[in-house]
C-alpha cells in the first residue's frame, strides 16, 4: 500500500539520522520567537478549553514536547521512529514518549484537549492526508485544539507540491487548501501564522501554522 510504503520509508530514514537531527534541531526554538509565540497561543487555547492531555504527534527527539510541558500542558510525544523516541526518553526521562503512527493513534476517542502536528504531516502523501486529519479530529475532545505546522506551496494554483526534503520525500500545501481540508474534517480554523523565509533558512518556503478547533 502507498501509505504503508511511505510510512516505512520515512521511519527508516529518520531512524538513520536521529542523532544528527536531534543535534541540529534540539535548540531551534531559541532563535524562533514567532514559533514560541504560536506555541504559547496554542497552550493558552488548550488550557482555556479544559487543560487536559496534549499529544505531540511526530515529536522527533522530544524538544517541543518538553517546551509544551514548560508552558504548563500535560504533553506527551508520539513518533513513528523508534530511534527518535529513544533519544527523547534519554533527553527528557520525566516525560512520556511512545512509538506510534499518526494514522492510527493509540488514544481513545475524544481523550485529548490538544494535538500538535509540527511538520509531522509533510511526509504524508496528499491523498492520505484527509485520513490523518480525521484521526486528529477523532482523538480531540469537543472544543479541543489542533496546531499544525507545514511549508506553503508556491500559490493557490498549487494546492500541493512535492519537494526534495533532506531526509525523505515531502510535500507542501497552500494554506487555504489545507484549512479547507481541516474544515472538512470538522476542525475550524481559529488563527494562522505565516512566517516569511529568512536569508539564513535552509529552504526558502513560507512556514505556516494553523490553529484549529474541534467543533463537534
Amino acid at each position: 500500500m502507498v501509505e504503508h510504503d511511505a510510512l516505512k520509508t520515512t521511519r527508516e530514514a529518520y531512524d538513520a539520522v536521529a542523532p544528527e537531527y536531534a543535534q541540529m534541531f534540539g535548540g531551534e526554538l531559541r532563535d524562533r520567537p514567532l514559533d514560541r509565540a504560536i506555541l504559547g497561543a496554542f497552550a493558552e487555547a488548550v488550557s482555556a478549553s479544559g487543560g487536559g492531555q496534549v499529544a505531540d504527534l511526530g515529536c522527533g527527539p522530544g524538544h517541543i514536547t518538553a517546551h509544551l510541558r514548560e508552558l504548563g500542558l500535560a504533553a506527551f510525544g508520539v513518533d513513528a521512529s523508534a530511534a527518535m523516541i529513544t533519544l527523547a526518553r534519554q533527553a527528557y526521562p520525566g516525560l512520556r514518549f511512545e512509538v506510534g503512527s499518526m494514522a492510527a493513534v493509540n488514544i481513545a476517542d475524544g481523550a485529548l484537549d490538544g494535538v500538535l502536528s509540527r511538520w509531522s504531516v509533510i511526509h504524508t502523501p496528499p491523498r492520505e492526508l484527509p485520513a490523518i486529519l480525521a484521526e486528529f479530529h477523532r482523538v480531540l475532545a469537543p472544543g479541543g485544539h489542533l496546531l499544525i505546522g507545514f511549508s506553503a506551496s508556491d500559490g493557490p494554483s498549487h494546492p500541493t507540491q512535492s519537494f526534495d526534503h533532506a531526509v525523505a520525500l515531502a510535500y507542501r500545501w497552500w494554506p487555504d487548501h489545507l484549512a479547507e481540508m481541516l474544515r472538512g474534517a470538522g476542525l475550524a480554523e481559529v488563527a494562522r501564522m505565516v512566517r516569511q523565509p529568512q536569508p539564513t533558512d535552509r529552504r526558502q518556503f513560507q512556514e505556516i501554522h494553523l490553529l484549529a478547533r474541534k467543533e463537534r
